[in-house]
């Protein structure tokens, strides 16, 4: 098979199985490892030269401690220090040790057990970030937690890399080369710690007088390359320089610029990673073995589990928030593949199992955190009592009121709606996920309790059954439509304000029952005409009835916006389908020329015509009997593909 054949059938199989993964809520990363099992020379035998992809591949890890050392922040470090440097370290450590010693009862080398002790300690800090975002917990104790342990893994990365490569050296002379090697760490890194931070905002400031993003993103792999291949030569590991080289440019205005732009580099070389990692999966071996995987998989989930939850609760925690610490915690992660491919001179039925039981503990990671909130309740009793508490205080909170409002988040827009509504003397009872915030508040004298809005019960509490209108403070679709599902089931007759960021959701959102959704883009497009139509003295009262207008036609005259190079640059997969304007100039032998837009029928398309500039005039919303000139310039609405597919129908003979 020819090197172009195989890149594409690299490429058509990861896009199968990423989708594949997306569809079933599972991480990408499995996607990844699967194509490479497949294809590998233990199955299909499709990929004949493996070292020459496994160089290429090795570049993925490089960027991927690069962006580890981009969000490395000392004042995030000295905040965390005690969940960082506390939880984080004796995770780590315990889970080790534990792991050498068991690796050791089994008659393996001690050399290999600390190895495979750091591949297992590991956990998957993209899955879980994630997740975490997605329920919104970052702000809880469990998710600080878990948070300040991900983040000492990241850390202990670094050590690990240098360590693993010495330890398959004979025992006369390892202590001799690890100390060596840290040596060598210490005086690289000091002499690039030293003259970079010097230099690197400097050279960063020259590049950018260019003005020419091609040049940022070469100077980028300039300079994560070049120190990486500096540590390199100086007998330590890639990644090793590619995490510095991340630590220096955070420390500069252009961290957010460049994580932004190395992210496709990374994705994508992370991706050929794991296909080189799943490559090395033997299933004949692995069928004879299989008792192998399974009890090293439970072990490792068990232990870590134990280990997280134990020291979570010596250094204070609930029993609640405790367990789930240790079962977010409790699999392996995407380093450990990292620090498995340093691993040389193992055994190869040991590198099986070891590589399966990682596979099978991030496959099943996302329905262990699934079910974790389940298994606290089940487990813990005081977690009944404390979720009755929140409860009885939220309630007693709402006690006494009635036609209040229920704010769901209390962050900026909530505090200064809040501020609204005591003017006016309205009624409110807020609720918000951050402890801290709520504290601060509660103690200001604001009407603010800790709770989740999306229960129902919590709902319930905040009085919704007397409520008079339900608004939701946070920019987040998901939850927003958990909220109005739960409020159509209770009361659907309370309308319920939404707040998202542009009108791309501004449909669906209405469909799940939203009275008023508030499209901040557009409200802040609506505020500066007002501003702009006042300051050239046209009367207040009509710039008021056409802001009135605009509301009530659901920002209609705002939909949609003509593209440029900028927005390409920031487009993700979600704003490609985003309504968008476009122009079609209809030259001579257009199709669509002496033809109505009623008869082109455009509409089946999904696409609407917003106006036609005809001879220099521009008609706004045309009507369907209109019939198509040549010169005609026609504005379409819609996403991209109803755009294209009414363009050749405007254009085509």
């Amino acid at each position: 098979m020819s090197a172009l054949s195989l890149v594409l059938l690299l490429l058509g199989a990861s896009v199968l199985a990423v989708v594949i993964c997306r569809r079933f809520n599972l991480p990408p990363v499995l996607g990844y490892l699967a194509v490479g099992s497949i294809i590998g020379p233990h199955a299909l035998n499709l990929m004949p030269d493996v070292h020459r992809f496994e160089y290429l591949a090795e570049f993925g890890v490089v960027f991927l401690m690069f962006s580890i050392g981009l969000e490395f922040s000392l004042p995030k470090l000295y905040s965390m220090k005690r969940i960082v440097f506390g939880l984080g370290l004796l995770q780590v450590a315990v889970s080790m040790a534990l792991i050498t010693g068991l690796v050791m009862l089994l008659g393996i080398n001690w050399q290999l057990g600390i190895a495979l002790g750091g591949v297992f300690a590991m956990s998957s800090t993209a899955v879980l970030t994630k997740l975490l975002g997605e329920r919104m917990q970052f702000d809880t104790p469990h998710g600080r937690e878990i948070m300040g342990v991900l983040l000492f893994q990241d850390l202990a990365v670094v050590p690990l890399l240098v360590i693993i490569p010495a330890l398959t050296q004979p025992p006369e002379k390892l202590a001799m080369l690890l100390g060596i090697a840290l040596l060598k760490a210490i005086v690289v890194l000091a002499v690039i710690l030293v003259f970079g931070q010097k230099l690197m905002r400097k050279w960063f400031h020259f590049v950018a007088r260019a003005k020419s993003s091609e040049v940022f993103i070469l100077n980028v792999l300039l300079i994560t390359l070049g120190l990486a291949t500096l540590t390199e030569l100086a007998g330590l590991s890639l990644a090793l320089g590619a995490f510095v080289a991340g630590m220096l440019i955070s420390e500069t205005e252009y961290r957010l610029q460049v994580e932004e732009d190395i992210k496709s580099f990374r994705d994508v070389l992370m991706g050929l990673f794991f296909v080189t990692i799943g490559v090395k999966l033997d299933t004949q071996i692995l069928v004879g073995l299989w008792w192998q995987v399974l009890a090293v998989l439970l072990g490792l989930l068990v232990i870590k589990g134990i280990v997280v939850g134990l020291l979570s609760r010596k250094l204070g925690a609930t029993p609640g928030n405790s367990i789930r610490s240790a079962l977010w915690l409790c699999a392996g992660g995407e380093f450990g593949f990292v620090l498995l491919g340093e691993i040389t001179r193992m055994p190869k039925a040991v590198e099986q199992v070891a590589l399966t039981a990682l596979v099978l503990s991030m496959l099943i990671a996302p329905f262990i955190i699934h079910y974790s909130e389940k298994l606290v309740m089940r487990f813990v009793a005081s977690e009944w009592m404390m979720r009755s508490m929140q409860l009885t205080r939220i309630a007693a909170q709402s006690m006494g009121t009635d036609k209040h409002a229920i704010l769901c988040g209390f962050g900026r827009s909530g505090q200064y709606l809040a501020r609204f509504l005591a003017q006016e003397d309205i009624n409110y009872i807020a609720m918000d996920l951050d402890p801290d915030r709520v504290r601060e508040a509660a103690a200001g004298g604001e009407s603010v309790v800790f709770g989740d809005a999306g229960r129902k019960d919590a709902l319930i509490a905040a009085g919704l059954m007397r409520a008079s209108v339900v608004i939701i403070t946070f920019s987040d679709t998901p939850l927003a439509e958990k909220i109005l599902f739960h409020v159509q089931a209770l009361r659907p007759e309370v309308p319920v304000i939404v707040r998202t960021a542009d009108e791309r959701d501004l449909e669906r959102l209405s469909r799940a029952g939203a009275a008023e959704v508030v499209p901040e883009a557009l409200e802040a497009s609506l505020m500066l005409a007002s501003h702009a139509l006042v300051l050239r003295r046209v009367p207040l009262n009509r710039v008021l009835k056409r802001i009135r207008q605009t509301r009530s036609q659901r920002y209609s005259l705002l939909r949609g916006f003509y593209r440029g190079a900028s927005d390409h640059d920031r487009d993700d997969i979600e704003d490609h389908h985003q309504p968008r304007l476009h122009s079609v100039h209809l030259g001579p032998g257009a199709g669509a020329i002496g033809r109505t837009l009623d008869e082109l029928d455009l509409d089946e398309l999904g696409c609407e015509v917003s106006a036609i500039r005809r001879r220099g005039i521009r008609a706004v919303e045309p009507a369907p009997e209109t019939r198509l000139e040549e010169g005609d310039v026609v504005v379409l609405l819609g996403d991209p593909e109803a755009i294209a597919a009414a363009e050749e129908r405007l254009l085509k003979k």
